[in-house]
C-alpha cells in the first residue's frame, strides 16, 4: 500500500614560493580565502538592511541562509507536496527530485552559522554541515513508522551557480518534521476510502504522536 504518489582549495594568489615554507603558503591562501567569505557575510547583513529581501540564492548573502531555507521548507514537508520540488527549485542545482520510498522524520535541525564550523574549499565553494536529530523513517509502502533516535550529519555542498548561491549535493530522502508528519498521516486517513488502510493510517498516526 502507498500513501503516497512520487512524483578545492583552490588558491586565490598565486604566491611566490621562493624561500617560504609550504605550510605559510597554505595558511595564507586559507587565510585570504576566509576574508573574502567574510566579507560576503558581512555585504549580506548590509544589503539586507539597505534593501531588505533579496533574491533567493544571493552571493550577498551567507551560503548559510541558503541551507537554512532548504532544510526549514523540507522539515515543513514541502517535499511531500505534488509541486514541492518547484518551492525548492531555487535552493538546488538538480533538476528533478527522485522517488522516495520512504521519509526521515526529525525532531529538529541545526544549520551553523559560524564560518569556522564550516569546509571551505574557496570562496565560491563551502560545505556546510547539518545536525538532525532524528526520530525515525517511515516506509511509504507499509505505511510503518520505524523509530531510531539518532543524530544524523549532513555535509551540504553551496557553490556559486549561475551567480547564486546553490546545494549541489547531496540529493537526501526528505527529513520531515514529527508534527509535519503527524499531519500527514492524518489527513492521508481523512481521504482513504478502505477502512482496513484508514486503520493502518490510523495506527501510523498514533506512533507518530508517541515520538514527539
Amino acid at each position: 500500500m502507498s500513501i503516497v504518489r512520487s512524483s578545492r582549495l583552490a588558491p586565490v594568489i598565486d604566491p611566490v614560493r621562493r624561500n617560504v615554507p609550504d605550510s605559510v603558503v597554505r595558511y595564507v591562501g586559507y587565510a585570504v580565502v576566509v576574508c573574502v567569505v567574510l566579507g560576503l557575510i558581512a555585504t549580506a547583513g548590509i544589503g539586507q538592511a539597505q534593501t531588505g529581501f533579496t533574491q533567493s540564492g544571493s552571493l550577498k548573502r551567507s551560503p548559510a541562509e541558503i541551507v537554512k531555507r532548504y532544510v526549514r521548507l523540507d522539515q515543513k514537508g514541502a517535499r511531500l507536496e505534488a509541486m514541492g520540488f518547484d518551492v525548492l527549485a531555487p535552493y538546488v542545482d538538480w533538476k528533478e527530485e527522485p522517488s522516495w520510498d520512504h521519509v526521515v522524520v526529525i525532531q529538529e535541525a541545526t544549520v551553523p552559522e559560524d564560518y569556522r564550523q564550516w569546509t571551505i574549499i574557496d570562496n565560491m565553494d563551502i560545505i556546510i554541515p547539518v545536525t538532525f536529530r532524528v526520530r525515525g523513517a517511515v516506509n511509504f509502502k507499509s505505511a510503518v513508522f520505524v523509530p531510531e533516535d539518532k543524530t544524523e550529519e549532513v555535509r551540504f555542498h553551496v557553490k556559486a551557480v549561475r551567480n547564486s548561491w546553490r546545494i549541489v549535493e547531496p540529493v537526501i530522502p526528505p527529513h520531515i518534521g514529527v508534527p509535519r508528519m503527524v499531519n500527514f498521516a492524518r489527513e492521508a486517513a481523512l481521504h482513504e476510502q478502505d477502512a482496513a488502510q484508514r486503520g493502518v493510517l490510523a495506527a501510523l498516526e498514533g506512533s507518530l504522536r508517541k515520538a514527539r
